[in-house]
């Protein structure tokens, strides 16, 4: 028998399906930049309802991740050189104050944890692009996400966290087109040596030399990317 908590459970869980599922693919890069969110094939798309798929289009547009422009409908967010400038330095500010927040805090138990997250992603890392699949690049991205989300868990706040999280998302969106040119960069080489630089750091609670570290961590990426996104779009 349904009680009402289930139904309402229920009922939020199957609102949250479209939201999830356009999300995704938005990072995944399967729409593109740029391109028209027609509501109706959208909708065919998923499967789903005109009205689940309009709120959830409003929902990304809060996010960043849809742009709703005005007698024209929705589009995907446009990428360019600039606007991934500003989200690298604004992620750099947010997540060197988290840290040396998080530092303070610092636990056995937290520290238990990044160690087994960063194992987690190195063992991730070491199995591409021997399997290059779909599954493994989004595993890969998980395991990241999990990483540098858990580096900032303890700074005492969560809408820090949020904002955070919602940028880590933002930048996923520059790295899954420019695997298409250059599959290289999705796993940029040295990146694992500089996570573990970054773990070492952490746990030694030197928060000047993790900060420093996260920080180049984020500058390389941004000057790896620079490379392949288009001399037009900047």
């Amino acid at each position: 028998m349904n009680t009402p908590d289930k139904a309402l459970n229920d009922t939020r869980n199957l609102s949250e399906q479209p939201h999830e599922r356009i999300r995704r693919d938005l990072l995944n890069g399967e729409l593109f930049p740029g391109e028209k969110l027609q509501i109706e094939a959208i909708s065919d798309r998923y499967g789903i309802g005109i009205a689940p798929v309009r709120e959830a289009l409003s929902r990304l547009s809060s996010e960043g991740l849809v742009e709703r422009k005005s007698q024209r409908g929705f589009f995907v967010a446009e990428i360019s050189m600039t606007s991934l400038e500003e989200l690298v330095q604004t992620r750099i500010w947010l997540e060197t104050l988290a840290l040396r927040e998080a530092i303070k805090n610092a636990t056995e138990d937290w520290e238990e944890q990044l160690v087994l997250a960063y194992h987690r992603l190195a063992r991730t890392n070491r199995r591409m692009p021997a399997e290059a699949g779909r599954e493994i690049w989004e595993e890969w991205e998980q395991r990241l996400k999990e990483f540098h989300m858990l580096l900032l868990d303890r700074c005492g706040s969560s809408w820090f966290l949020g904002f955070c999280s919602t940028i880590m998302d933002q930048a996923v969106r520059y790295r899954k087109p420019s695997m298409n040119v250059h599959p290289s960069l999705l796993r940029r080489e040295g990146a694992a040596a500089e996570h573990q630089a970054l773990l070492n750091a952490v746990i030694d609670r030197d928060a000047d030399g993790a900060c420093l570290l996260l920080a180049d961590h984020y500058n390389t990426t941004l000057e790896g990317l620079r490379a392949v996104i288009e001399p037009g779009q900047q």
